[in-house]
């Protein structure tokens, strides 16, 4: 992209952190009054705050790194490993406080590996930083987005509905069968997101990277197909990610509280 086509977007001057400040501030402040927290308390007014600040200090320092990364396939590697840490761990906490949250893991890998091996094999995305670690993010962060939400929801739908689990159990259905009867239902809803997205691009919106190749020269033809591509893996390692998370709150791995019944 070149500079001038980037700062016609968004020029990166004391206007936009102000604004950017007032905006947090904002979101902060009703997040406190309207009290938008599971506990009626201000805890969340105080994570977007956090968010917010490290959000700031994350992206600050993975601009200086990333033109000394994508200069070496290992250190490379090592980013994308560091990025899916991060999400395994941030999506487990999200999910349960208790040692079961690493399980997060398997739903993240399950629909993010197989999509950027086929990349890398089919030469579509090469071995490169300046591409993979775009694309690769793009695809971790949807599945952090669905595992956290399929996996909250369908342990909110068990608990809730644990008299139907057990009735289920008692006409004779295995415990996992059960649960998935249950939960099911509500653990799809975490792939509203990406349909909605989805149904919606070029006539709600216009995404990140179909703006963003645009920006850099791209046509529109190169632009939409770049960005249906994002959509449609999307689709699919979120898909991917809510059916094994579901499976594993079905079979017990990950749980809240004391360990589930066997």
């Amino acid at each position: 992209m070149s500079e001038s086509a980037a700062s016609a977007l968004l020029p990166v001057d004391t206007t936009l952190g102000v604004l950017l400040a007032v905006l947090l501030v904002v979101a902060v402040a009703v997040a406190a009054y309207a009290r938008l927290s599971p506990d009626d308390s201000a805890s969340r007014a105080r994570e977007i705050a956090v968010a917010g600040v490290r959000a700031t200090v994350q992206l600050a320092v993975v601009s200086l790194l990333i033109g000394w990364v994508v200069r070496s396939v290992p250190l490379l590697l090592a980013f994308v490993l560091l990025m899916f840490s991060v999400a395994v761990r941030t999506a487990g906490r999200r999910i349960t406080d208790n040692a079961t949250w690493w399980w997060a893991a398997a739903p993240i890998a399950a629909g993010v590996v197989p999509v950027v091996v086929a990349l890398l094999v089919t030469g579509l995305v090469p071995l490169k930083g300046i591409t993979l670690i775009p694309i690769t993010g793009i695809l971790i962060g949807g599945a952090l987005t669905a595992t956290v939400l399929g996996g909250r929801r369908a342990l909110d739908e068990l608990h809730t509905r644990r008299g139907e689990v057990e009735a289920g159990m008692a006409l004779g259905m295995l415990v996992a069968d059960a649960r998935l009867e249950v939960a099911r239902p509500a653990a799809s809803d975490a792939l509203l997101p990406g349909l909605d997205q989805t149904r919606t691009v070029g006539l709600v919106t216009l995404p990140g990277a179909f703006v963003g190749m645009l920006l850099g020269g791209a046509s529109p033809v190169q632009a939409g197909a770049v960005q249906l591509f994002v959509l449609i893996a999307l689709l699919a390692v979120q898909a991917v990610a809510v059916a094994v998370v579901l499976e594993l709150v079905a079979r017990g791995r990950l749980y809240r509280g004391e360990p589930a019944a066997p």
